[in-house]
């Protein structure tokens, strides 16, 4: 990629400088906000299992997506602990979770990933239109997160850390173009994300959690614009228009406005993805 060395020339730790941490427990969160907060920095914090499973599979043997893959795991390692800092400054501090044991469903896509890793040539397709619709997903919802909690502190956080997200989505896009252009290659992908693709988090979290986030982040009018963005950028990808994304999730869970500060979800139907 052209731009190559100018992404890892911008590449380093999530940049902190002139927060006001103090202020932070000055303005009120909302019970669903430091909901939605410990899901995202929970998920950025579990990084370093989605980095073990790459490791183990062809995306490394192409030394730009390794290296970026470096970089990447470094920027959102700052991004979990900048976000629990925050946590912490307003009175939520995170307890760490062991991760060394997974669950039996992250277990199983870690042995179908090595799996189709081995026997597939263009994984890596796979993985880059993956890592392209996982990264737009993200920075659009720290964008409707800071929309939606109305904190100061917590909207300038969120802007640096959308920095990042989008130097790690435009990566992550102009290789899955460019890997797509083989129409065999986009038919296969467009079929796995198709069947297999849930936001990020499923698995990881709770299916509860990952149904309340979505409901407090992308139901409503602003909300469904936000996932109707995610849903036509990723269309112009080769091969990908019109797939089932973001927006055919939320329909799918049975989500059509914003959840209450405390509704657990509990009594939504599991997604038939």
């Amino acid at each position: 990629m052209e731009d190559f060395g100018a992404h890892l020339a911008r590449t380093g730790p999530l940049d902190v400088r002139g927060i006001d941490w103090d202020a932070v427990p000055r303005h009120p969160l909302s019970p669903s906000t430091v909901r939605t907060l410990r899901y995202m920095q929970d998920i950025e914090a579990h990084t370093i299992i989605y980095l073990r499973t790459l490791l183990g599979t062809r995306a490394v043997d192409d030394p730009e997506v390794a290296t970026f893959l470096a970089g990447w795991f470094y920027e959102e390692t700052f991004h979990g602990l900048a976000l629990s800092r925050f946590l912490a400054a307003a009175g939520y501090p995170v307890t760490p979770r062991p991760r060394s044991r997974l669950a039996p469903g992250q277990w199983l896509e870690v042995r179908t990933t090595g799996l189709l890793a081995r026997v597939w040539p263009d994984f890596v397709a796979v993985h880059m239109t993956w890592g392209a619709i996982n990264e737009l997903t993200t920075l659009v919802g720290y964008q409707r997160l800071a929309a939606v909690a109305g904190h100061p502190v917590l909207s300038e956080l969120l802007a640096r850390i959308v920095r990042d997200e989008s130097k790690h989505f435009h990566f992550y896009y102009k290789q899955a173009e460019r890997r797509l252009a083989n129409h065999r290659t986009a038919r296969i992908v467009r079929r796995l994300v198709q069947h297999f693709w849930a936001p990020v988090g499923s698995g990881v979290q709770p299916a509860a959690e990952t149904r309340f986030l979505t409901a407090c982040l992308l139901t409503g009018r602003d909300g469904r614009d936000a996932a109707r963005r995610v849903d036509r950028t990723i269309w112009r990808l080769p091969g990908m228009a019109g797939v089932a994304l973001l927006e055919a999730w939320v329909d799918a869970v049975g989500l059509a406005r914003p959840a209450p500060d405390d509704a657990p979800l509990l009594d939504v139907a599991p997604s038939a993805a």
